[in-house]
């Protein structure tokens, strides 16, 4: 991938972001939070996986 079009892409990804920051807050606090859950869960199972492996 070249370097400008790298650059254009972070950028874009950027503004898009922005955007939706700006123009939508309650619905991208939302996916923020669905996505921390997601990660919460995943990790939980994690945690869980390597104490029944130790138990």
């Amino acid at each position: 991938m070249s370097p400008g079009l790298k650059k254009f892409l972070i950028f874009g990804a950027v503004a898009l972001v922005l955007f939706l920051l700006i123009s939508r807050p309650t619905e991208s606090a939302d996916a923020v939070r669905s996505a921390l859950g997601w990660l919460k869960d995943g990790a939980e199972a994690i945690v869980t996986f390597f104490q029944s492996l130790f138990a």
